[in-house]
């Protein structure tokens, strides 16, 4: 077996295995994997470039498979809010799934990014075919309602700082890792990228994202976030009283 071969056997099992994560093909076969993946096309994005913009027809739904994508949706009086950041293993843009005749959000690369993608008349073959990818769609539409619901009670009646809290908190849950110093979160992320996920202003998120990393409650870089005490965060997303700082 040439060298070829071998990374052409690595790559698909790499995707096999990615395809089984993912939250509408969890639960099928490795045949029926084995079918999905096959039907799948490979598209490359560019950092800053877009998958597909909102208002454009809902023609593909896509798994990312290596980079970072963050979906971005344009309210009716012009501003942009930061919907979600989707990491590997991630499935985004299911229109065609979803009954979406157009994309209700952009999904831009923050980063060079890779995604597989299916169109709408594959997607409908499958699942005719696969009775559980239908499961598995009205489970995850039913999950993102609901956080949808959440995320605009929230937009309404919390004060700004819970709001805030709750985002990072998200973010490090979702996308962080353990570090000696706290939940690494290795994105690019801007305070005017947060701003837009809460529902604020830049000054309002810098002011208070100043004062917790002079608490040394988050710590922040180019392209990276670090939330290196989350009880504190916790005790203000919850509105609990706030945990002594330890030693202190």
């Amino acid at each position: 077996m040439n060298s070829e071969s071998e990374s052409k056997i690595r790559r698909e099992s790499g995707l096999l295995r990615l395809l089984g994560q993912v939250s509408f093909f969890k639960g099928i076969d490795q045949a029926a994997l084995d079918e999905i993946r096959t039907q799948a096309r490979l598209r490359r994005v560019d950092k800053d470039g877009f998958f597909f913009h909102q208002g454009q027809p809902a023609l593909a739904l896509y798994v990312l498979v290596e980079g970072k994508v963050r979906l971005v949706q344009i309210s009716p009086e012009g501003q942009n809010v930061v919907l979600h950041f989707i990491s590997p293993g991630e499935p985004f843009g299911g229109g065609p799934v979803l009954g979406h005749s157009v994309y209700p959000a952009a999904a831009e690369a923050i980063v060079p990014s890779i995604g597989l993608f299916w169109d709408g008349d594959t997607i409908g073959r499958l699942l005719d075919r696969h009775p559980q990818l239908v499961r598995n769609i009205l489970q995850v539409v039913a999950t993102r309602f609901a956080e949808l619901q959440d995320r605009y009670r929230e937009l309404s009646t919390e004060r700004v700082e819970r709001r805030i809290a709750r985002a990072l908190l998200r973010l490090a849950r979702a996308h962080g890792r353990e570090t000696e110093r706290g939940l690494l979160v290795e994105l690019p992320l801007s305070r005017q990228d947060l701003a837009e996920m809460t529902g604020t202003t830049l000054s309002t998120v810098s002011r208070i994202a100043s004062r917790w990393e002079s608490e040394g409650l988050i710590d922040s870089g180019r392209g990276w976030l670090l939330v290196a005490r989350p009880e504190p965060l916790e005790a203000i997303a919850e509105e609990l009283p706030s945990p002594p700082h330890p030693g202190g």
